[in-house]
């Protein structure tokens, strides 16, 4: 298969292969449920987080084992699963379960090889399913609208950025958020690369239960009270070994840069990525 090539995965079934002519992007790390990778991809994304709580939300530590599922339907639709798995936890506030699962649909806008440029958007919905003692399923689910897009930058760098809302289905059962997540990476070696991310998060309208003032990033919608205004800002480092444009395997480390905290004292993310 040549480079921009969509052959059926399956024959003639309706799963597409990746687009693999921007083989040296590399996927971003954090904030996985909402940042999304702006490339047209059929790949199953293994991750697992070691997540730890700061004592003002009763501390302890969540670990989370997922798989993203991405599915090219045709050379610039993609349909996206990036929420789903199971969580233990010894915080006292959640048990161990099921987390909630999403369903959405990406749109390449801006597809320039040659510029090393790319923009999509999409939606998803996290439908009311999972564990409600794990602090999912939360009243009828949330919307996800969002703007993703990458650049090369020379031969070596590329930055990747990612915007959107989230917004649930009712507002008096969880918060609306608004985030930015962007990604710098530099390819040090043909398969190796480092990378940075910075991902902020901003609360603009609070629920009515929760805890107050304290709401639950990216995996979790508490629907807290008296979150209105409140912002987080986190970064992260890590590195990514890419052997081929069908596998990879990162880890990164995260912390917040700003005082608030809310549920996130510092997580680890480990992701591998078999891409078809």
């Amino acid at each position: 298969m040549g480079h921009g090539g969509r052959d059926s995965l399956l024959g003639y079934g309706l799963i597409k292969r990746s687009d693999h002519c921007f083989d040296d992007f590399i996927s971003p790390m954090t904030n996985p449920v909402f940042f999304e990778d702006p490339r047209t991809l059929t790949e199953v994304r293994g991750i697992y987080l070691h997540h730890s709580v700061p004592e003002e939300a009763f501390g302890g530590d969540i670990n989370l084992w997922a798989a993203q599922l991405r599915g090219a339907l045709t050379d610039r639709l993609s349909l996206i699963a990036t929420k789903d798995g199971y969580l233990t936890s010894n915080n006292p506030l959640i048990d161990d379960g099921w987390a909630a699962v999403t369903l959405g649909l990406k749109y390449n806008l801006v597809r320039n090889v040659s510029a090393g440029r790319l923009i999509s958007a999409g939606a998803w919905y996290e439908l009311p399913v999972g564990s409600s003692r794990s602090l999912q399923a939360n009243g009828d689910g949330d919307f996800h609208l969002f703007l993703t897009g990458g650049q090369r930058i020379g031969e070596n760098w590329h930055w990747l950025s990612g915007s959107g809302l989230r917004l649930p289905a009712d507002d008096s059962l969880g918060s609306s958020m608004w985030y930015w997540s962007n990604h710098l990476d530099v390819r040090m070696t043909k398969r190796t690369y480092l990378l940075t991310e910075v991902n902020w998060y901003h609360w603009f309208e609070s629920g009515e239960n929760g805890i107050p003032g304290i709401e639950g990033g990216d995996l979790f919608n508490l629907g807290s009270t008296g979150v209105t205004g409140n912002d987080i800002v986190t970064q992260a480092v890590g590195v990514k070994y890419k052997p081929s444009g069908n596998l990879e395997l990162g880890t990164a480390f995260e912390f917040p840069l700003t005082e608030r905290r809310d549920v996130l004292e510092n997580r680890l993310t480990v992701d591998l990525i078999l891409r078809f």
